[in-house]
């Protein structure tokens, strides 16, 4: 079983994706601790039903943002995690906190990466007139959403796709593949 430490800055569907899996057994893990650089954001509720610790950090009240992800980093060695997964943290991680945790880090991306980096993914997809969409779960590094891809989806792209409609299949696919992914670790069928 592997420990997981999440970060999130909002509604949390990806956490609670995981929590799910985790009790449909699904996936043979723990969420050990909850953090977001909001004080107090909608995804805590999922992590408070199951009685998970929260921390809710706001960067305002850190002298630099080396400060406030100390702090995180602290938390999370405190909870002794074996894994950080961003599940939603829009926040992007400097390069102490990514060394702190060199290839224990794992995030999803709504794009086949490496197209599409940063935010509004699926508004560039859209843009560039691509026929498939998707979404990645990869190592994190210090190039945006450079790190070693662990696994994708690929979502169609309908011809009267909005933005809106197409990040919402492309979410469903995220709610599947990250707990998946973190299986995969869990077992070793992935090698970090």
């Amino acid at each position: 079983m592997i420990k997981l430490g999440v970060l999130i800055s909002g509604r949390g569907s990806n956490l609670k994706a995981i929590l799910n899996a985790i009790a449909l057994k699904t996936l043979d893990a723990s969420v050990e601790v909850v953090v977001s650089n909001r004080l107090n954001p909608e995804g805590f509720m999922h992590a408070k039903a199951c009685n998970i610790p929260t921390f809710g950090l706001h960067s305002a009240n850190f002298e630099s943002k080396e400060q406030f992800e100390q702090k995180v980093a602290d938390i999370l060695h405190e909870f002794k995690v074996d894994y950080v997964v961003l599940a939603g943290y829009m926040r992007i991680l400097g390069p102490l906190f990514i060394e702190t945790f060199s290839n224990r880090i794992i995030n999803i991306h709504p794009s086949l990466l490496p197209a599409f980096k940063g935010l509004n993914a699926q508004k560039q997809a859209l843009d560039y007139g691509v026929k498939v969409a998707g979404c990645s779960v990869h190592l994190v590094n210090n190039e945006l959403d450079g790190g070693k891809i662990l696994a994708q989806t690929v979502v169609p792209v309908l011809p009267d796709d909005t933005e809106e409609t197409l990040s919402s299949r492309i979410l469903a696919q995220e709610h599947l593949l990250l707990p998946q992914t973190l299986q995969s670790i869990s077992n070793h069928t992935i090698q970090l």
